[in-house]
């Protein structure tokens, strides 16, 4: 399926409801588990959840149930997580990734990486400004401010508490950050301490944290650093 094809299939509300709840869980969710969150029968999110595995959105394991094993343990269960596939629609179609491929090789060919940093950080600044006029006064108060949030919710990182500290389910660079991972972690690592000045959130620190599968970056609370 074409990403057209698969991007329309979050038109239906239901599918999108069900799509937005996986996508945003750190584990492989069941059928009853996505249909008690997207208020839906069970039947009609296990339609749905295949319908978005057909599409190339979501992902299907089957495994058993926590804690069993052996012939009584029953059959496996079919669990959902979002799939790692990229999806972008251009009308008519368009490529950017070949020349945001060739300037990180630039910026690695000339020793780029401080320049690049200074603008991304200048860059990040100008955007944390614009969320804070929106969110008001409070928008930086520690790493669990809705303005944080917003923000950074805004440019694709999906953000989630993890006790003190903000942690980035998604890194919006996720395909140039593999192919030139000091580059692109060190550009995003300043874009993102370049937001926080700009939300005016001076508790709060951008640290290099990487965890699999999510953003490099983790943003802390200077209350709770050692």
């Amino acid at each position: 399926m074409n990403d057209v094809d698969a991007i329309a299939a979050l038109q239906d509300p239901v599918r999108r409801r069900l799509y937005d709840y996986v996508a945003a869980q750190d584990h492989e969710v069941g059928r009853a588990e996505a249909a008690d969150a997207a208020g839906v029968q069970r039947t009609l999110a296990a339609f749905h959840l295949d319908r978005l595995t057909e599409a190339g959105l979501l992902d299907a394991v089957f495994r058993r149930p926590a804690g069993r094993s052996g012939p009584g343990a029953g059959r496996p269960a079919k669990l959902y997580r979002r799939s790692a596939a990229e999806r972008a629609v251009s009308l008519p179609p368009r490529d950017y990734r070949v020349p945001a491929e060739l300037l990180a090789e630039v910026v690695e060919e000339v020793g780029g990486e401080e320049i690049l940093e200074r603008l991304a950080r200048r860059r990040g600044r100008s955007a944390g400004a614009a969320a804070a006029g929106e969110a008001g006064p409070h928008a930086g108060e520690g790493p669990e401010g809705e303005g944080m949030a917003a923000a950074l919710r805004a440019r694709g990182y999906e953000p989630y508490r993890d006790g003190a500290d903000l942690r980035l389910r998604n890194c919006p660079f996720h395909a140039l950050a593999v192919e030139f991972p000091p580059v692109v972690c060190g550009m995003n690592l300043a874009l993102l301490e370049g937001l926080i000045e700009g939300l005016g959130a001076t508790g709060v620190a951008a640290r290099m944290d990487p965890r699999p599968g999510e953003c490099c970056v983790v943003l802390v609370s200077k209350n709770n650093e050692s």
